[in-house]
């Protein structure tokens, strides 16, 4: 049974867009190692469309002596969008309607977990719905005063610590499970993400 696990860079003030301007000072040999360990674990990427078009629009021609790469861009991926009819990059499979049940699929279908990158909308629809297993929040030493944060203001979720994990850099690693049933003030929402990001 496959888990939909979540790995998105924040700062210590909860702002994951633009990670670029946050994160490349921070980077170590400790850290690029666990990336490389938990790309290697998944057996599938699941991606909002934004997230997913950044990503189709470069690692293709990306290469790496690590295997970042080669993991990347051969490994099966699932977009969730109401507007993408078909994905160009490698092993895209675009998911358009039914998302819940199609993903509570995938889940049984695969062993290894199921990556997302990014892709806040989708999160955070996902966590409304119950389906994500596992968060590891990437957090950096920084505080940037405004952006887009991961959880939005309309709710709320109760998290258990499972890990955490501080690298050289200063930057921690922290892995939470959602509890469920736990779901605090979430508004109701469609059967498809809205905001196909």
């Amino acid at each position: 049974m496959g888990r939909v696990v979540l790995s998105i860079f924040t700062t210590v003030d909860g702002v994951v867009d633009d990670p670029q301007r946050f994160t490349f000072q921070f980077v170590s040999e400790d850290s690029m190692r666990t990336g490389l360990e938990q790309l290697r674990a998944a057996d599938a990427l699941l991606l909002g469309r934004v997230t997913y078009e950044g990503f189709a629009a470069s690692w293709p021609d990306m290469t790496d002596e690590a295997g970042f790469a080669d993991k990347m861009n051969s490994m099966p991926k699932y977009v969730v969008s109401t507007t993408l009819r078909r994905g160009e990059w490698n092993n895209t499979t675009v998911i358009s309607e039914n998302v819940a049940g199609t993903i509570t699929k995938l889940k049984a279908q695969v062993d290894g977990d199921i990556l997302i990158y990014g892709s806040v909308a989708l999160v955070r629809w996902l966590l409304r719905h119950e389906l994500v297993d596992e968060l590891r929040l990437v957090t950096y030493p920084v505080v940037m005063g405004g952006g887009v944060r991961l959880f939005a203001e309309s709710g709320a979720t109760v998290l258990r610590l499972v890990d955490a994990r501080a690298f050289d850099s200063g930057v921690v690693v922290l892995t939470y499970a959602p509890s469920r049933g736990d779901l605090l003030g979430w508004e109701q929402e469609s059967e498809t993400p809205a905001a196909d990001g």
